[in-house]
């Protein structure tokens, strides 16, 4: 009875281990720019499964324009405040790949890393909730064995062997390697402002999906021009300062509230100023886009609503 007892403490030692363990790992997140057309996020995941077979991976969105990092830098700010505090994010969109730019992990306040190349993708995490510290991947150090002679995927070899090993606690934060010095790139772009009635804001994304035009005007700049719904706004979008379209629209609360195909101004999932056709494409109409170099500036020019 001695044999089979032992047996069975050792299978409960190895199964209560695995639970510990699994209970230990954070969620790893992965966004990119490849599409799923070929093999790489697929490869990017098996270097993750290699190093845990039970971490959790998960995907943010890989159909991020190429190369286009002001919106992976978006995307992060519209999904990271909803996962978890330890959620390890591997953000990749690097264009600069294999060049003199840096490989980082930061930590922010909230408690959550992020993996990638240090090109601008952090913009919108370093305002809110901002960095507690970055430090800079020792390239080679820390990849995937066998990697080195490989330039040109540092998703694979690089951030997804990472931020696998720090989800699941294989590689302490301050063992990446040296602490970055100075701050980490920005782009620069068109903030939020109320001047005399007039809001003025950037254009950071569309709703792809539908093609409505967000803003990073926030619900609490807008209140201040003391909106209510039915209220008539001028709407101004331009492109590197060009009018692209200049018209009047109502507030709503939501699509169904004006006739079909007609433009409004509503609060989008963020509570962000933001425009739509109901049952169509804004973007797509007036040809509008998103980026720095795009703006929109409104001010209420009839108060009829209740």
């Amino acid at each position: 009875m001695k044999r089979p007892f032992r047996q069975l403490l050792a299978v409960l030692a190895v199964a209560a281990s695995l639970l510990l363990n699994a209970g230990a790992e954070s969620a790893l997140v992965f966004q990119t720019d490849f599409g799923l057309k070929d093999g790489a996020v697929s490869a990017m995941k098996g270097v993750a499964f290699g190093v845990s077979p039970t971490l959790k991976q998960f995907d943010l969105t890989h159909e991020i324009p190429a190369y286009n990092v002001w919106e992976a830098a978006f995307r992060l700010k519209q999904t990271t405040p909803y996962w978890p505090s330890n959620t390890v994010f591997v953000s990749v969109v690097d264009p600069g790949v294999g060049t003199a730019r840096k490989a980082v992990v930061a930590r922010t306040k909230s408690g959550q890393l992020i993996v990638g190349p240090d090109n601008g993708t952090l913009t919108f995490l370093a305002e809110s909730p901002g960095l507690d510290e970055v430090r800079e991947i020792d390239v080679a150090r820390q990849r995937l064995k066998g990697s080195e002679a490989s330039h040109t995927f540092h998703g694979r070899d690089v951030f997804a062997y990472v931020g696998a090993r720090l989800a699941v606690g294989q590689l302490a934060f301050a063992e990446v390697g040296p602490r970055l010095t100075g701050d980490v790139v920005r782009i620069a772009y068109q903030r939020a402002t109320l001047t005399n009635g007039v809001l003025v804001g950037g254009i950071p994304v569309l709703d792809v999906q539908y093609g409505n035009v967000w803003s990073n005007i926030p619900r609490e700049l807008f209140g201040e021009l003391q909106p209510k719904l039915g209220d008539i706004f001028l709407v101004k979008v331009s492109h590197d300062g060009k009018p692209v379209f200049e018209r009047q629209v109502p507030y709503a609360t939501s699509f169904g509230d004006v006739p079909k195909g007609q433009p409004l101004l509503y609060l989008n999932s963020l509570l962000d100023v933001s425009l739509a056709l109901n049952q169509g494409s804004f973007a797509q109409k007036f040809h509008v886009s998103s980026g720095p170099d795009w703006s929109v500036e409104l001010r209420k020019v009839a108060a009829t609503g209740k």
